[in-house]
């Protein structure tokens, strides 16, 4: 661990609880195993000495910000969790005056389980671009020079060269595997809808038996939920108890929309997602 760089967001959470600026701090402490990382909610200046940042620190902590309405909280955010909050300002689910964002560089996040860490960085790090937050009041430990080890959609590429049979046979496979847990709904910081379309009854659209077309419509009107608004944490893949590749869709669509409009959720918060808003100029080509 970067003991200076803890140190700095240490000093910083335990002076603005004190100072009173913010009602709360979250963050990571390290988990009961002693080896990985889960988040931390501190509310006194002493709880401060238990946050800590690492190569395990994963979790988007940005979610948690919208069971914290009204209330002014910090937050430890990594570059591709600063999307999330530019994501949540531009849909007006946090106040700007509420947030303090603290920021640091991320050296890329590693696979971990219970009791294991790897050494093998998650696919998201490998892709990423961004090692530095887009937004934030407060960085800690300064900028991180390092460069993609993959180039960002050579994956989506490999796949979009394949058959739609074949694509559709793959992604049938993958779905027929969905225990619809919506653990994937839970920890997405772009999911907030009070009352979830998968659980509404009129209209229904769609059922609560665990089967192929149920879950083919959850898992694909989800993502396109998304289309325009993921921010690329992969957050919904790390946590699926029955690993579906679900960084595939949500990147598919993200490739397209910055090809077709030059936009990615997050990297500012005044420009609206591209499906909320109407350009005359915009002219879709499609192959016939």
């Amino acid at each position: 661990m970067d003991k200076e760089l803890i140190q700095q967001i240490r000093d910083k959470a335990r002076n603005l609880l004190k100072e009173g600026t913010v009602e709360g701090v979250i963050g990571y402490e390290r988990a009961s195993d002693d080896l990985t990382s889960r988040p931390l909610f501190a509310y006194s200046p002493s709880d401060t000495e238990r946050l800590i940042f690492d190569e395990t620190c994963a979790h988007n902590l940005v979610k948690y910000l919208l069971d914290k309405k009204g209330k002014k909280i910090a937050v430890v955010v990594k570059p591709c969790d600063s999307r999330a909050i530019n994501l949540l300002l531009n849909e007006g689910q946090i106040e700007r005056d509420n947030v303090f964002i603290i920021g640091v560089g991320c050296p890329g996040m590693v696979e971990t389980n219970w009791n294991h860490k790897s050494e093998t960085l998650q696919a998201k790090c490998r892709t990423c671009q961004l090692f530095k937050p887009v937004v934030y009041d407060f960085l800690a430990g300064g900028e991180i020079e390092r460069q993609a080890e993959e180039e960002t959609y050579s994956d989506i590429t490999e796949e979009e060269a394949k058959s739609v049979a074949t694509r559709r046979e793959f992604w049938l496979e993958q779905f027929g595997r969905c225990i619809r847990c919506y653990a994937c709904r839970q920890v997405c910081p772009g999911c907030y809808c009070p009352v979830c379309f998968a659980e509404r009854l009129d209209p229904l659209w769609v059922g609560i038996r665990i089967a192929p077309e149920e879950n083919d419509m959850w898992q694909t009107i989800r993502s396109f939920h998304l289309a325009g608004r993921c921010i690329g944490c992969n957050e919904c893949e790390r946590v699926c108890p029955v690993d579906i590749p679900l960084s595939l869709l949500n990147r598919k669509l993200e490739k397209d929309v910055k090809e077709l409009f030059a936009f990615q959720a997050g990297l500012d918060p005044e420009e609206a997602p591209p499906f909320a808003t109407f350009k005359k100029e915009e002219v879709m080509e499609f192959e016939k």
